[in-house]
């Protein structure tokens, strides 16, 4: 589904190998306060290889002989990679636990403490990303992109991973929608998601085939930098475009939803056009609740940094790069702009799928 949105950069001219070894993808969650000490829910940091984030949490449930909703995370992190996160459990009391005898498969307890609030998700401030790829070719034109995505950021796609294995879970909300029951509230709650971000995607990737996606027009929604607070811009002018090129402001897509569209004239008419395209979608959703929102359609990437291991022989060219991303933001979508990846990951699946030993 990625391959068929726009490039804002251009398809890249460097390929290379991601996630060879699982070390390669490390991701590190990064929560706004630390544990207090106190509380009914013990903080739990965990560094985790190849494990499920919902595995994790099922698996904790039993240890602490708790029901599954009770143990919490504030997000979702990557199977096949080396995760650093924190998940939560609801214990009442003053029990001091000693959890030396935990024995999760590839979960390493990091750290615990109690706290006085429930983790829920999407209370992280972002996550912290330490990547390697490998046999990297034309490692000057992924310098040069490099330096663009640094500049200019990169569309705030959601990822592959939002819409499940070969685009199952935009299959399963077709069918939820249809009327097919689905009683697990979470998956449920995936296929609304993916949904709802297949709508997002395509009205981002039509502006930058139209060159919109760094120029607001009348009628466009922004938001405010390290805020949610949105605005109409009911007058375009050049304060207003070099608030845009000093990220101090970001152009805004649809989450779609029950309500009316914040946008005016013709970015409310793309956004339309977009969402008729996918009128169960667009219908479906707000029957199951969720209400109109906004996402900035830009990624401004922090604390970047890169190091380049060349060879004379490309195939043991090895490019570390190292970011932070606002939470919800995906960095399979900074590296899809950077580089023609292939995920070793998936390769290995679709062996498996096709008996290739």
């Amino acid at each position: 589904m990625a391959s068929e949105l726009a490039y804002l950069h251009g398809k890249p001219e460097s390929t290379g190998l991601l996630r060879s070894h699982m070390s390669d993808f490390k991701v590190f969650e990064q929560l706004p306060f630390s544990p207090c000490g106190e509380g009914e829910h013990l903080y739990i940091h965990i560094r985790k290889t190849g494990a499920n984030t919902v595995f994790v949490a099922r698996e904790l449930a039993k240890y602490f002989k708790v029901k599954e909703p009770l143990v919490t995370y504030a997000g979702l992190k990557d199977r096949f990679a080396v995760t650093e996160q924190w998940f939560g459990v609801h214990v009442p009391g003053k029990t001091e636990y000693d959890l030396t005898d935990m024995d999760i498969e590839g979960v390493e307890v990091l750290s615990y403490k109690r706290h006085n609030k429930k983790l829920r998700t999407g209370s992280l401030t972002g996550n912290r990303f330490e990547l390697i790829l490998r046999d990297v070719t034309d490692i000057k034109s992924l310098s040069q992109r490099w330096l663009k995505i640094i500049e200019q950021g990169v569309p705030n796609y959601f990822g592959e991973q939002r819409f499940g294995i070969n685009g199952g879970n935009i299959e399963r909300a077709e069918a939820l929608f249809s009327g097919q029951k689905v009683k697990d509230k979470k998956k449920r709650g995936m296929y609304l998601s993916a949904a709802r971000s297949l709508i997002f995607n395509e009205v981002i990737s039509h502006r930058i085939q139209e060159n919109l996606f760094n120029e607001i027009q009348v009628g466009d929604v922004a938001m405010l930098s390290g805020s949610q607070s949105v605005f109409c811009i009911d007058e375009v002018d050049e304060t207003l475009a070099k608030r845009l090129a000093e990220h101090d402001i970001d152009i805004t897509a649809p989450m779609w939803g029950a309500g009316e569209l914040m946008t005016l004239a013709q970015p409310m008419q793309l956004e339309q056009h977009i969402a008729e395209q996918h009128q169960s979608f667009a219908t479906g959703l707000p029957r199951f609740g969720l209400k109109q929102e906004r996402r900035r359609i830009r990624i401004v990437i922090e604390q970047a940094d890169i190091s380049l291991n060349t060879e004379q022989d490309s195939s043991k060219n090895i490019v570390t790069v190292s970011f932070s991303l606002p939470a919800g933001c995906y960095a399979t979508t900074v590296l899809r702009e950077l580089i023609d990846y292939q995920d070793m990951t998936k390769r290995e699946s679709n062996e498996l799928n096709q008996g290739i030993s």
